[in-house]
């Protein structure tokens, strides 16, 4: 059976890399060596051969009666034949490949993520490791161990290292994909933008049979089965295609399981006695009672406040207990609730009263839409674990107070104390009356002690004393064991980013670290829309220059140059330019003259050469007004103009325009329209009322007419006037800007209202004239 010749084929037995030397793949990409690229681009498909049916000229001076460039003609068509019959190698996107573990059959399907990997080498990401049953436990980093993997052939320690088939195979386009849950419990906020971002960001391929374990928002991981996919096969690729994916229901055991656990849970569940506070919204000035199980949180969102204020936010502890109080603005670069390994504004101390300042001029504060504020009881220090099971058990959840409020600095009001009866106790550093000093220090050195440093006083045989305590790294201070311990895990232990290789010194540092720089950072794209991490594999650095220089992260970045149409100019621009692009607009806007529009008050036309209408620009009328009165005698000084104007007018007054829709109120018709008893006039009325108004045109061809020339026009000019003072009327744009609205709209009032909004500046905006 022939071979199909437009099928990639390619397959090679290779090594796989130790994990240590591939910390930073995932999903199901792999690295193959440099040889892998250049045997697949020989092995690539050959393109049809091409055949011209029609032969073209291929020499621009041809002439087929001169022998010279005729000759010339048939050597180029010759060279043009011989490229014809080359090879094209086109490698098929995107690259899969299948992976066959030899020692136990098990196969999956995978993507290329680089052509980086060392000679007779493959580096697999630790999800397909799992998939073939690779164990950590069958590679080996000792010298021998790495030794033998860089030697040629492999001898020695390196023929311990697993070996793996890799063949090339060109996957269908999938369509659908259905996930069955392997475990009970599952209750994730959002499963469409989880999946959606997780098999985005790590997945080319999904194969039949093969365990997806996605990480959701609070350290938590769920694990799915790939049960079916179409079309049927053992695999699908999953890039640029419409992909339906179907979460299966638990079968009857998970739903027993899931049941025996929320049953577990209702004792203990938020909002019972014995439960944390259920959270919620609050309000400024009002204080709140809540209680927090150890290792829980309670959510809390200030959605309104005045952003011009100073907001306070005290958190009141009874009994001493250990409470930490966190809070985070929700914003498009901050979507996380605070936790104690990642919020913006955090206490840790151990004082009864914790409060957080936050000020109008902090930067964080300027696109917050609400604040979170997140309430948590430590134990032993677990920043950001919920699981109840992990935490040792509390007979009772711990008291709080807290209360978000508007501060105001409070004037200290200065108190003239002279003491005169008084001294100072040398031990307790107290202002005592001075007929007791001598009782009162031989109580107080007997019974008390004052410590150098923080200057508190303590009694001698106190547990307080006894475990008092003073960082020697910062100007922290405890009562007790626990407190100690805390401060070393907060402020001086290291943390590692859960997202990325960053180490922290101290849980703030990382803190620090997970709400700006942090790769995995989530934010709301404002170009895509989607809640993603803010630096992908694909995305530049964080502190790439021309990325702090625009203000965006790397993932609007590298997002934001897609490019859209300018809904006003109809120009290419990219995403990420198109705010930029629009002030250029708006300024055009603000620096446009006012448009020069007919001067007969019933009349919506602009005057406009461009458009090909003939104008009067000495009368200002359109040439529709302007028709009815043109004349090609020589008239200089314009007396035969204001002639013909005044017998306009008394035409219009003594018969009328007789157009049913005029409404011009120096005509006949018009006033006969608008009136319910219409009054005749006579000549010599007319003539007196219309005097003022023909002595006021100017027709000096020195100068332009500003006087309003009242004259009938047409229905479609008339309805766009009135339309254009309807809008004028508003008080928001000028009528010339309306009328030209209207004009350029063809009358529609929504495309004009359109108009004004892209192109007319507002009353009262700087206008260049």
């Amino acid at each position: 059976m022939a071979l199909d010749t437009n099928v990639l084929r390619w397959s090679s037995q290779l090594t796989v890399t130790p994990p240590f030397r591939t910390p930073r793949l995932s999903g199901d990409k792999i690295l193959l060596p440099q040889s892998a690229l250049e045997q697949l681009l020989a092995a690539a498909p050959v393109a049809d051969e091409i055949t011209d049916l029609n032969p073209r000229i291929h020499t621009s001076a041809f002439d087929p009666f001169n022998p010279y460039t005729f000759a010339a003609e048939a050597r180029a068509r010759a060279r043009a034949q011989d490229a014809s019959h080359q090879q094209l190698q086109q490698l098929p996107h995107p690259l899969t490949f299948r992976i066959v573990n030899p020692q136990n059959g098990r196969v999956v399907h995978a993507g290329i993520r680089e052509f980086s990997a060392k000679e007779s080498e493959v580096g697999l990401s630790s999800f397909l490791r799992t998939a073939l049953d690779l164990k950590d436990s069958d590679f080996h980093d000792d010298d021998d161990g790495m030794r033998g993997m860089e030697g040629e052939g492999g001898d020695g320690d390196g023929d311990k290292l697993p070996v793996v088939r890799v063949h090339a195979k060109q996957l269908p386009k999938g369509t659908y994909v259905r996930l069955r849950p392997l475990e009970a419990g599952y209750d994730p906020e959002d499963w469409k933008a989880l999946l959606e971002r997780h098999l985005r960001d790590n997945f080319t391929t999904l194969t039949t049979g093969e365990i997806l374990t996605i990480t959701g928002g609070r350290h938590e991981d769920f694990r799915f089965l790939v049960d079916k996919v179409l079309p049927d096969g053992d695999g699908i690729c999953i890039v640029d295609t419409d992909l339906e994916v179907d979460i299966e229901p638990l079968n009857e055991e998970q739903a027993r399981e899931t049941l025996k656990r929320r049953l577990e849970k209702t004792s203990r569940a938020p909002g019972t006695k014995e439960g944390s506070s259920p959270g919620g919204p609050i309000t400024l000035d009002r204080s709140i009672v809540g209680q927090v199980r150890i290792g829980e949180y309670v959510d809390y969102e200030l959605c309104e406040w005045d952003h011009t204020q100073t907001i306070d936010i005290e958190l009141d502890i009874a009994d001493g207990a250990d409470i930490d109080l966190f809070v985070s603005p929700l914003s498009p670069q901050q979507r996380a609730r605070p936790r104690g390994d990642e919020h913006v504004f955090g206490e840790f101390s151990a004082r009864s009263s914790k409060r957080i300042t936050l000020r109008p001029t902090n930067t964080v504060l300027g696109q917050a839409e609400a604040l979170y504020i997140s309430v948590h009881a430590s134990a032993g220090y677990c920043p950001s674990s919920s699981d109840e099971e992990s935490q040792p058990l509390q007979s009772s959840p711990l008291q709080y107070s807290l209360c978000a409020r508007t501060f105001t600095p409070s004037e200290a009001t200065e108190t003239i104390d002279s003491h005169e009866e008084e001294t100072e106790c040398k031990n307790c550093q107290q202002w005592v009356p001075k007929r007791t000093l001598f009782l009162h220090e031989n109580f107080c050195l007997r019974n008390n002690v004052l410590c150098p440093q923080c200057k508190n006083v303590f009694q001698k045989k106190s547990k307080e004393w006894q475990s008092h305590w003073h960082c020697e790294d910062d100007s922290a201070t405890g009562n007790d064991i626990s407190s100690r311990m805390k401060h070393e895990i907060v402020c001086h232990t290291p943390h590692f980013c859960p997202s990325c290789l960053f180490e922290a010194q101290s849980l703030p540092g990382l803190a620090y670290h997970r709400t700006t720089t942090c790769p995995g950072k989530l934010i709301l794209c404002q170009f895509c829309h989607l809640l993603v991490p803010q630096q992908g594999d694909s995305d530049p650095d964080v502190l790439d220059p021309e990325v702090l220089l625009s203000g965006l992260t790397p993932h609007e970045f590298n997002d934001g140059g897609r490019t859209t149409e300018c809904h006003l100019c109809n120009k290419i621009v990219r995403l990420r330019d198109i705010k930029t692009h629009l002030r250029h607009h708006d300024l055009e806007r603000l620096s446009r003259p006012a448009p020069r529009v007919c001067i007969n008050p019933n009349c919506g036309r602009v005057l406009d050469a461009s458009r090909g209408r003939a104008t009067n620009y000495s009368l200002r009328l359109c040439s529709i007004c302007f028709g009815p009165l043109y004349a090609d005698t020589h008239d200089p000084e314009g007396k035969a103009l204001r002639r013909r104007v005044e017998r306009r007018y008394l035409s219009q007054m003594m018969t009328g325009c007789g157009k049913p829709w005029c409404r011009n109120r120096y005509c006949k018709t018009g006033w006969q329209q608008s009136t319910d008893s219409p009054v005749s006039m006579t000549s010599k009325d007319i003539l007196n009322t219309v005097k003022p108004l023909v002595d006021a045109v100017g027709v000096d061809s020195r100068a332009t007419n500003t006087a309003p020339l009242y004259l009938c026009t047409d229905e479609t000019s008339q309805r766009r006037r009135v339309l254009a003072e309807m809008i004028a009327a508003e008080g928001v744009y000028e009528i010339k800007w309306c009328v030209a609205a209207l004009d350029g709209s063809a009358g529609d009032l929504d495309k004009a209202r359109d108009w004004l909004t892209n192109w007319a500046p507002k009353n009262g905006e700087i206008v260049k004239t």
